[in-house]
């Protein structure tokens, strides 16, 4: 067993800090939506567009830290990202209109934008350093830190905390937790490419191939996978109530067999990939999920209908962790702005899955529509193969 210095261990533990709080911070958010939407005297569709202002914002703040981390480095950007989020998720607790709200979750989506970014770009770093796969398990401890919010915003909206309390004490652990984490992160230098090929520098120079093309394709996945998911967040316990006629209380089982089963499968993840490889479980998760959410669709009974969210939420568990990783290795010197693009992509699929089967459900049954997920997961099995690691072409003999 290869033994791990000391420092990527501290700077992994950091890693798994910030994306536990990043979780933590949105699943308090979340849980706290129907409270804010009261206080500030807004109705559902004005909610539903300040969520899409807060995506939006999201989606600048990974962007601009993409470069931002590229030039100034994980140590700088990480724990600024961090501050900032924390200060930000205190806003939507103090809003009282529409207008104030929408301010402070422009700020909010920036935070949370930027640590998305910063975190997964730090985490393949980590990763290099590693003689073995830990991408997966990072994104665990997100679902770990929702799971955490979901449990502390019920007991408080249970024990009568204002909202401005709860969040501004959600604010002050990511302030202090990011702070003190920061000097146990690494920076692209310090990590030797132990499990991860440096394309751009260690390839001969007739053999270096542009990552432009690749991220592109890579993003393209993420979106696909991740508008997958969006669809089980917001369509599963809606599909059991409406299409098998279940209690409200029973239709939640299916958000929760899916999310169970997607952590359980990312702590899983990276020790089948260090065998299989990333290509791997890309193709047979993604083939695993289409079969999973095509019976959860056509099953008539309850049962099978949540063995199949389960087996969605198992298929999808590891292939976006691969897909941030290709991402981040294609080009260690400009690995933040790659990674700025697949994340990005994704996270544009994790919001518009929902309004897209919303859409459908003008023309078509609920059950019915969940053939574009189905088929978005068979197109990324099929492409599964931009993973793979290309071989060498053979040297020609001289004379």
């Amino acid at each position: 067993m290869t033994t791990v210095p000391t420092r990527p261990r501290a700077a992994r533990f950091a890693t798994f800090m910030f994306f536990g709080l990043n979780g933590f911070a949105m699943g308090m958010w979340v849980v706290h939506i129907p409270n804010v939407e009261r206080a500030t005297g807004i109705s559902h569709s004005t909610l539903g567009a300040l969520l899409l202002v807060l995506g939006g914002a999201a989606f600048a703040g990974m962007q601009l830290a993409g470069p931002l981390v590229d030039r100034f480095g994980h140590r700088r950007l990480v724990p600024a990202a961090g501050v900032l989020l924390g200060l930000a998720v205190c806003g939507p607790g103090f809003a009282d209109s529409w207008w104030t709200l929408g301010l402070a979750l422009v700020f909010f989506g920036f935070g949370n934008g930027a640590i998305d970014v910063g975190m997964n770009s730090h985490a393949v770093v980590v990763e290099r350093a590693y003689p073995r796969p830990i991408m997966a398990a990072f994104h665990a401890m997100w679902s770990i830190g929702g799971a955490i919010a979901a449990v502390i915003g019920a007991a408080t909206l249970g024990a009568g905390v204002a909202t401005g309390v709860t969040l501004t004490g959600t604010g002050l652990v990511c302030v202090v937790l990011s702070v003190l984490s920061a000097r146990f992160l690494m920076e692209p230098a310090d990590a030797p490419s132990a499990g991860a090929a440096d394309t751009a520098e260690a390839a001969p120079a007739g053999r270096r191939r542009t990552p432009g093309r690749t991220v592109w394709l890579l993003g393209l996945l993420a979106l696909a996978l991740m508008l997958s998911e969006g669809v089980a967040n917001d369509w599963a316990a809606l599909h059991m109530e409406k299409v098998l006629g279940t209690s409200a209380s029973t239709a939640a089982l299916a958000y929760g067999a899916f999310a169970v089963a997607m952590t359980t499968g990312r702590f899983l993840t990276d020790r089948v990939a260090a065998w299989s490889g990333p290509a791997a479980i890309v193709r047979y998760g993604a083939i695993l999920a289409a079969i999973g959410l095509t019976t959860a669709a056509a099953a008539p009974w309850v049962p099978l209908s949540l063995v199949g969210w389960a087996l969605f939420g198992l298929g999808l568990s590891g292939g976006v962790p691969q897909l941030f990783t290709a991402a981040g290795n294609l080009d260690t010197r400009a690995s933040g702005a790659l990674m700025a693009r697949v994340v990005g992509l994704g996270y544009v699929g994790l919001l518009a899955g929902p309004a897209l089967i919303g859409g459908l459900t003008r023309w078509m049954p609920l059950n019915v529509t969940f053939a574009v997920p189905v088929v978005l997961c068979v197109l990324a099995a099929v492409f599964a193969g931009i993973l793979s690691p290309k071989p060498e072409p053979a040297e020609q003999p001289v004379g």
